[in-house]
Parts: structure tokens; C-alpha cells; sequence
């Protein structure tokens, strides 16, 4: 069907829902906007859909959720009674419409007799990770669109296991989901009725409690905490579901010095404070900056809107803030980790850490330092929540630390995603060990430095949006895909790493082959240690772009970053 084939379906069904009948009214005339909304569904993939939110099939609304959720239904319609009785559990975050999805959800699966466990009020993802694991659920959903702008929101499935839903049952949802063909015509059972046939549950406090004691294995030197209680913190939940537990985590771990930064502790799915809620922009730490220098705080913490990221400032002599990176947070964690461990004589032999392809090599040099295994994995934290996994099957290795680049970490595993809240907690605990040194977090990073080599990276994003966007950005990754990579910034290229052929062609005509899953990125090892990676994004109409070096200085370090930037923007 053309999009104004679609465009009509929706025009003419009379029961639309009048919210989205009034929009639907407001854009009639923008054949544009209508074109983006109605020409192709909304793509729904391995990490579930996102997007923005109005009436049409390329846009998040309750029908488009309600057709996401019976793709999940007919799957586990599929599955042994047994598993389909283990139910699925759902939670959201303070986006527009979050609860509405969430309720939508739970209705389309009841109406399949599968049992729903619903969050009462918001939570964060991580949250809901370890509910899937607590509840013994098959599965779990998740309402969030994470660090996007306000018009966004999402649908994340999660399996078994706590990690998002692996590619092979992932394929199979997304295939029933595509056979939904009639948005209009799903079956949605009523809440009421639900609750009475006890296939709805709610909770809440119960989990949280539970989620609350497994958090307390996070923090690696309790007594250390105690000697410094009265370190102060300014947290920030940028209008999202940190504020529901970043509190307690503090307090039960004995901080009792933080203190939220008041104007955006409040729950606006506008996030009107900030243009993006993602916390490694430097804008979104102007309110916690400023009640920083108020308080002389030691160290500023954000998450995300729905706390799986996690970005922090650290305190200057001068009582200036510094931003670190994601990597520079996941160096300085590990670092702390694997030291503390070894002194504790308590480092698994078999100890092994897990990153994605595009995250920083000071982690490596890390690991290797202590004798610890670093294993490479694609882009997505599934595939980390894949090798805990695999450790656990088969006692192959004993996961001690797992990030992305992206502000994405995870210390222990009862959560099998991105958790902030954890990851605020020891690095907590890393700002208190540095203290006890007499230096401050950023003083400990240039530890970090000095030990190992002056590591840094930068990612480079390009966006694609509109109808021809997804086609635009498909034609520059084969044009990548097939040009003679000979030198880039006039220095030569070793290897070429296409994930989606799974071959490496190496500089002296020999390839060698890829041990990772099929993806479509591309990596570039160059003779002076550069690394480059490109990948489209898996949630947004972007190219990633990727670079990582690294020398004996850190001018010489960014001259490097600098150099290949401007190499980069040339590309597009």
C-alpha cells in the first residue's frame, strides 16, 4: 500500500483514538509529515522499536504498541505452557504516554491469558532487567525511549535471562509482529477483568526492596564508605526514573550527602530543563554545576531518563567542574575493581571483562595489567548480557565488569543491562578511595593516564532523517564497503574489519576471519594504533562514527582525535 493508501485507513476508521484523531486533523495537510508517518512501519528490530510519537504506522502510539505486544503474544503462544505461565513483567518511564503503552501492553497479552506483572509507577530499565530475573518471568517490557528527546518514546522486550531478547526468538517476535496486519483489529482484554482472573499483578515496593538488597554487593570496601559519609553529591535524574531509587541506593550504602538537583527531580516527560535528556551532553549539567559550587560538592552524577546511562563531573581545585567520557568513567571503575580485588586477594583467575568493539583500548591495557581476560562484542548490551550468560553456563569465566562507550556500565550481574544506579554507587566508592589519597576523581583518571598511556576517543555522529534517510544512510555504508582504504589522514591501514561480511582484509592481501555475529559495522586498524569504527544505529537515523588513539601525552593524544575528525567530516 502507498502511504496515502495507509494515510486513508487511518482518516476513515471512525473509533480512532481522539487524541490521535486531532493530531491526525492538525497534519492533514502536510503531505511531508504524512509521507514520514504513513510510508513504512515503524522498524521493529532486535532492541524492539523507537520513535516519535503521533498517529501512523512510522510512529509510536497505542495501536503500533498494541501490535508490538500481540507480536510478543503470538510468540509465546507458541511456547510450552510452562514458559507462556511465567508471564511477562513491564515497567516505564515518565515519557508522554509511558503508562498508557505499558497499560496497552499489559491488556493485548491478558487477552492471550499470558500473566502480566505491572509496575504500579515508574522505574528504571535496570529495574526491570532484574525484575524478569526476580519475578521468574519468560520475558519483559520496557516503556522508554532512554536519552531521545521529548516527541520519542520506545518498546524494549527483554528475555529470560534479564538481557534483551537474543536474535534468534527476537527474529521470531519481530516475524509475528509483521504478520499483525490490522493495527484496528487487536484484541485488548479489560484491566478490571484481568486483576479478577489474577493474570495482572502489580508491583512495586517488593521489588524494589529486593532490588535494593542485591545492590549492596556493588560497593567492594563498605568501611571505606564510612570513613567518608560526608562526601557530597549532586545528583540529577534529569526528569526521569533515577529519582525513584538513586536515593535509597545512596543511603542505604551510608551517603547521606546528596542532594538532587530540585528542578529537574521532577517527573516532565518535556524534560523542559534540558534540549536532550542524555547525560553525556555538557549542557545537562548546568542546574547540577551550579548547585555543585553552592555545595562544594566532590562529585556531579546524571542518568538518563530511564537510569541505564550514567554521566559525571568531577570537582577542580579551582571549584570548576570537569565532564569525564564514558570510557573515562569505565576506565577509572575497572581500574578500581581490578586493583581492589587483587589487593583483597579476591581476582577470579579466570576474571574477564567484556566490551563493545567501539569502546575505548585503555580497558585492555587495564585488564592486562591484572592479568584479566578483556572479550570484545558487538555494539548493544545484549551481547554483553549474552557472555554473562555463557560465563554462567559453562564457568568459562567470571564476569567482573562489563561497559559501552555510550555512558553504559554494569558492575554485578542480578541486572542484566545498563545500570546507573549501580555504576553511581562505585563510582561513589572510587571519588571516596581518591580522597583517601588526598586527589580528586580527575586527579585519579590522570593516575589512570600516566600508568597506562594517554588513551582518548571521540564519537561523530551524523544524522539521516525523513523518508529518504534510512536509503541515504544504506548507500554511504556500501560506498564505505567497497572503496581502496589505502591510508586515512595519510597514515596506512593495516586492516579492515567488515562485521557484516565477517572478514578482515589485512593490508597484505590475506583475510582472516571474524569470530563476532553479522553486523553492519566497519572497523579500520591503522599503522599508528588508530582505531576507526562506522555503524548505522540501531535506534536512531545516525551514523556513528568512532575514533580511538592514543600517545605519551595528552595533546598529542587530542591532536590525533583532532586530525581525524576533521578527516571524517570530509567523508560526508
Amino acid at each position: 500500500m502507498s502511504w496515502q493508501d495507509n494515510y486513508q485507513v487511518w482518516a476513515n476508521y471512525t473509533a480512532l483514538d481522539p487524541t490521535l484523531k486531532q493530531q491526525l486533523t492538525q497534519i492533514a495537510s502536510d503531505d511531508q509529515v504524512l509521507e514520514d508517518a504513513f510510508y513504512a512501519p515503524l522498524e521493529f528490530g532486535t532492541a524492539g522499536m523507537r520513535g516519535l510519537m503521533g498517529p501512523g504506522i512510522n510512529r509510536m502510539n497505542l495501536y503500533t504498541v498494541r501490535q508490538a505486544a500481540a507480536g510478543l503474544a503470538q510468540f509465546m503462544d507458541t511456547l510450552a505452557p510452562n514458559l507462556k505461565k511465567r508471564g511477562v513483567v513491564i515497567s516505564f518511564d515518565s515519557r508522554y504516554h509511558s503508562a498508557k503503552f505499558a497499560q496497552e501492553s499489559a491488556r493485548v497479552l491478558g487477552q492471550h491469558q499470558i500473566p502480566v506483572f505491572l509496575f504500579d509507577s515508574l522505574r528504571p530499565t535496570p529495574e526491570l532487567s532484574f525484575a524478569v530475573r526476580h519475578l521468574q518471568t519468560y520475558a519483559g517490557i520496557m516503556i522508554t525511549a532512554s536519552h531521545n528527546p521529548a516527541p520519542y518514546n520506545g518498546f524494549k522486550i527483554y528475555g529470560p535471562d534479564g538481557g534483551q531478547m537474543p536474535p534468534k526468538e527476537s527474529d521470531l517476535i519481530t516475524d509475528y509482529v509483521r504478520q499483525v496486519a490490522d493495527l484496528f483489529a487487536i484484541e485488548v482484554a479489560d484491566l478490571h477483568a484481568l486483576r479478577q482472573q489474577k493474570l495482572l499483578t502489580m508491583v512495586g515496593e517488593d521489588v524494589d526492596r529486593a532490588y535494593l538488597k542485591e545492590i549492596k554487593s556493588v560497593s567492594l570496601d563498605r568501611q571505606l564508605l564510612a570513613d567518608f559519609a560526608d562526601m557530597k553529591f549532586i545528583y540529577t535524574p534529569l526528569h526521569g526514573t533515577g529519582k525513584m531509587l538513586a536515593g535509597r541506593v545512596f543511603e542505604q550504602a551510608g551517603l547521606h550527602n546528596m542532594q538532587l538537583v530540585s528542578e529537574q527531580a521532577i517527573l516532565d516527560p518535556e524534560f523542559a530543563t534540558v534540549e536532550f535528556p542524555n547525560p553525556e551532553f555538557p549542557e545537562t549539567f548546568n542546574l547540577a554545576i551550579h548547585d555543585g559550587k553552592q555545595l562544594q560538592a566532590d562529585v556531579l552524577i546524571a542518568t538518563d531518563p530511564d537510569a541505564d546511562r550514567l554521566g559525571a563531573a568531577v570537582r577542580q581545585p579551582d571549584g570548576n567542574y570537569r565532564l569525564m567520557t564514558g570510557n573515562q568513567i569505565a576506565s577509572v571503575l575497572l581500574e578500581y575493581i581490578l586493583r581492589t580485588k587483587q589487593n583483597q586477594h579476591c581476582l577470579p583467575a579466570n576474571a574477564a571483562v567484556v566490551k563493545s568493539i567501539v569502546s575505548t583500548e585503555l580497558a585492555t591495557k587495564i585488564a592486562e595489567h591484572y592479568g584479566v581476560e578483556m572479550i570484545n562484542v558487538l555494539t548493544g548490551f545484549k551481547f554483553i548480557a549474552e557472555q554473562i550468560q555463557h560465563f554462567q553456563d559453562t564457568g568459562e569465566h567470571t564476569f567482573l565488569f562489563g561497559f559501552e562507550e555510550s555512558y553504559g556500565y554494569l558492575i554485578q550481574p542480578f541486572v542484566r543491562d545498563k545500570d546507573a544506579l549501580q555504576a553511581s554507587l562505585l563510582l561513589a566508592e572510587v571519588a571516596a578511595f581518591y580522597k583517601s589519597q588526598q586527589m580528586t576523581l580527575y586527579d585519579g583518571l590522570q593516575a589512570v593516564y600516566q600508568k597506562y598511556g594517554y588513551f582518548k576517543e571521540k564519537t561523530i555522529s551524523k544524522t539521516f532523517t525523513g523518508v529518504d534517510g534510512s536509503a541515504k544512510m544504506q548507500s554511504l555504508m556500501q560506498h564505505f564497503r567497497t572503496d581502496d582504504w589505502q591510508e586515512i589522514n595519510g597514515v596506512s591501514v593495516v586492516s579492515v574489519q567488515d562485521f557484516l561480511s565477517g572478514e578482515q582484509q589485512n593490508s597484505d592481501g590475506t583475510k582472516t576471519k571474524l569470530t563476532l555475529p553479522q553486523a553492519d559495522v566497519l572497523k579500520f586498524i591503522l599503522a599508528d594504533g588508530t582505531w576507526i569504527a562506522i555503524r548505522p544505529s540501531g535506534t536512531e537515523p545516525k551514523i556513528k562514527n568512532y575514533i580511538g588513539t592514543s600517545a605519551t601525552s595528552e595533546k598529542a593524544a587530542w591532536d590525533q582525535v583532532d586530525a581525524y575528525t576533521q578527516v571524517i567530516d570530509s567523508w560526508y
